[in-house]
């Protein structure tokens, strides 16, 4: 497994070592002892998948209490994944991180607690796989605005708008979310957050 680092502290994408030949090809893409050796220690409890056609937009959701760490991969099609550093105090603080996975590439990315995240829809349609580390939890789910232009996510342009759901489109910027739905951040345990 090669680790690629983002340039944000805990958040980092992840690249299977790929075992090919004639009859296809192999990979392991996830071993809990080398995620942790690696400095990843989530334990998973759930796995979530979706479909989303071309110029969907998920996102960005995050979980306070019951945060998750999620390991992200795309198994059909190709999506540009985004997380946004949540983590009061953190040098990153705000910073958003966008990476396009894919089938092809077979990149993962792990998203430790204290981001929010969310993904574009670039082929004609994709699969989401992500593991989460604790369950969903409908009273703290919490979301940021997509396009908040403090944040800077440079969206591709697919020629046409993103379509979003109602709720994530009436998600707040960044400053206009309360301190109590961020997360803290302890220099002691980059990954390690809570409620701030």
């Amino acid at each position: 497994m090669k680790i690629i680092e983002s340039g944000i502290s805990g958040l980092r994408v992840c690249a299977p070592t790929v075992f090919g030949d004639a009859r296809g090809w192999f990979a392991e893409v996830y071993n809990a002892r080398e995620f942790a050796g690696l400095g990843m220690p989530a334990t998973f409890v759930q796995d979530n998948h979706s479909m989303s056609r071309r110029g969907i937009l998920r996102g960005l959701h995050y979980q306070i209490r019951q945060s998750q760490d999620k390991l992200v991969r795309c198994l059909a099609g190709a999506i540009l994944d985004v997380a946004v550093d949540l983590r009061k105090g953190s040098p990153t603080f705000g910073q958003g991180f966008a990476v396009e996975i894919s089938a092809e590439n077979k990149k993962l990315v792990f998203i430790p607690k204290g981001f929010a995240h969310g993904f574009l829809t670039l082929s004609d349609t994709a699969e989401v796989l992500y593991k989460v580390s604790d369950y969903w939890a409908k009273e703290h789910e919490r979301g940021i605005r997509w396009d908040d232009p403090a944040i800077g996510i440079a969206w591709p342009d697919l020629g046409i708008p993103p379509q979003l759901n109602a709720r994530d489109a009436g998600f707040p910027c960044l400053a206009a979310v309360p301190a109590a739905d961020l997360f803290a951040w302890d220099p002691a345990h980059p990954e390690g957050i809570g409620p701030g």
